[in-house]
């Protein structure tokens, strides 16, 4: 049986610094940089205590970056093909190296990855990372490939388009042409298709141009596939994750996991898996149609973006009633609790961003709804916890309620919890839930039955501001009841027949209730003939356990 578990994403170019004058558009020698070093045992220790068993470390891998590190042999890279001074993390230069601005001692950069993973596991949180299959940066350079397999393209036919043979797509006769307006000098002849399936020589500056697609054996021209013999790209991306996982990573989030072929994933998960069976893979995946395909191949668990995430989202600014959530996780049946389910992530609006909910309070039914209505696990993007807004304008990025993932820059309210002056308010709802979601069993191994259908027409109840579920596990039940309104609710709610049905337990039955936020306990009878009562404040919920004789 699936138990659940959190991740804390953080971006340790981000998390550990604490200069407080950020200019936009400058290197780290103007606005800092965090290090690996940063997060402390201390650190990982109050992460742990905030009801997180995983912390999944963004941009550990090197990418192509316009900051120049010559003296470690590697040079600044062409403001043409890297976004922001950064760099994106998913512009890989080097999967087996660790990007150089996260170590305090660039040259011992992959010793401070193992010695932070070392940290984690001595007080029992998983590592995760990022693994970037689908492309990577049009400056690719490895100087550190242990040598089990070759590099990228060093065998490519670049006078073809398409080769199963080859790493890369090319368009034969083309140049490269940048749209970025720098007077930084790259060539790139012949030109190579771009990341995001853009098989043009000239992508817009909306496309990924500073990446490079990685061929898996498809033709894209045709519909083709070549998987056998195994594509020379599918052996190169086996080899690093075995590199990963030798260096102590528990899983891999799977970044654009559908934009490569499910055979691959079947290929490599199986490979990992038989040596290291308890590596987690998560897919960054939009598309419901694929979603047992990518689960089929091997993947434990899929990001539900387009599902939950797109649907609090819109109950909490207004634009959905709360009975929506019913609909929305039925459409997904018996793969549920193989979804990942969040409210934030780098990609996101921040939820206390005027984009989202434009107050952190505001989103902590959304975040009561998605942890606790079933198994899955939850993440969490660091700050989100302290109701950081992202309304920073970085460089690259503009004020746009997301924390840039391109520019060096800090964040103000993790500057501020370093220093022991944050929302304390916020941050202990955070926990409060997160503990909670872990600790009781009913939580995070119990079963599901969804209260909404018999509440509809009830006069005491109020299906458009408020969604209730009851989650079960051997003889406790948790009644919970979100109330995403402005306005305070006392609910009577009803409780159908068929639930006493559903879960094999006596109608009628007497027992103690124990509310776990007030610590209030009562003696009641749990019944379809009678309502039962509970007060919801505003932006709020109520969370009441039922111990059943």
């Amino acid at each position: 049986m699936r138990r659940k578990f959190v991740i804390y994403q953080l971006l340790p170019r981000l998390f550990g610094n604490t200069n407080d004058v950020c200019i936009p558009n400058s290197f780290s020698d103007v606005n800092g940089c965090g290090k690996l070093a940063d997060i402390t045992p201390e650190v990982i220790k109050s992460i742990k205590e905030l009801g997180c068993t995983h912390i999944w470390f963004t941009g550990i891998l090197e990418h192509a970056t316009q900051t120049d590190n010559s003296a470690i042999g590697i040079p600044p890279d062409p403001s043409t093909v890297v976004k922001g001074k950064a760099g994106s993390p998913y512009a890989i230069k080097d999967y087996y190296d660790v990007a150089p601005d996260l170590a305090i001692n660039p040259e011992r950069r992959m010793d401070e990855f193992r010695e932070l993973a070392e940290r984690c596991h001595s007080l029992n949180v998983k590592v995760l990372i990022d693994f970037v299959p689908n492309h990577l940066s049009r400056v690719y350079k490895s100087d550190s490939n242990p040598g089990r397999v070759g590099e990228f393209g060093e065998n490519d036919n670049q006078f073809i388009s398409f080769s199963p043979e080859n790493n890369f797509y090319y368009l034969p006769g083309e140049t490269f042409v940048s749209p970025a307006e720098t007077n930084d000098i790259y060539f790139e002849i012949p030109a190579k298709a771009t990341g995001n399936d853009c098989f043009r020589p000239d992508p817009s500056v909306n496309d990924w141009y500073d990446t490079v697609k990685l061929n898996y054996g498809v033709n894209y021209q045709t519909g083709e596939s070549f998987f056998l013999p195994v594509p020379d790209t599918w052996v190169k991306m086996l080899d690093i994750l075995q590199f990963w996982c030798e260096r102590g990573v528990d899983g891999f989030r799977c970044d654009m996991a559908e934009m490569v072929p499910s055979e691959f994933w079947s290929y490599s998960i199986s490979a990992i898996k038989a040596k290291y069976p308890e590596t987690q893979f998560i897919a960054e995946i939009y598309n419901p149609g694929s979603y047992r395909k990518y689960l089929g191949s091997g993947f434990d668990y899929l990001y539900d973006k387009v599902g939950l995430y797109d649907t609090l989202k819109d109950i909490v600014k207004g634009f959905k009633p709360a009975s929506e959530i019913t609909s929305c996780w039925q459409t997904l049946s018996d793969i549920q609790d193989s979804m990942l389910n969040f409210l934030e992530n780098h990609d996101e609006q921040r939820v206390a961003s005027p984009f989202f909910a434009g107050n952190p309070a505001k989103a902590l039914p959304a975040l009561a709804a998605g942890l606790l209505l079933n198994r899955a696990p939850y993440m969490i993007y660091s700050g989100q916890e302290l109701g950081e807004p992202g309304m920073d304008s970085e460089g690259f990025s503009n004020c746009d309620g997301r924390t840039s993932i391109f520019d060096y820059w800090s964040v103000k309210t993790i500057r501020d919890w370093f220093k022991g002056e944050y929302d304390k308010k916020i941050r202990d709802s955070y926990s409060f839930l997160l503990n909670l979601s872990l600790s009781e069993k009913a939580f995070s191994l119990g079963d599901t039955f969804d209260l909404q259908y018999a509440n509809t027409d009830n006069s005491s109840y109020c299906s458009g501001n408020l969604y209730s579920f009851i989650r079960k596990f051997q003889n406790e039940l948790i009644i919970v009841v979100v109330n995403f309104s402005s306005s305070d609710f006392s609910v009577k709610l009803n409780i159908p027949k068929h639930l006493f049905e559903y879960f094999d337990i006596k109608d009628g039955n007497e027992c103690q209730s124990f509310d776990l936020q007030t610590g209030k306990r009562e003696n009641l009878v749990f019944s379809s003939e009678i309502q039962f009562e509970t007060f919801v404040p505003e932006c709020s919920y109520s969370l009441v356990k039922l111990l059943l004789q």
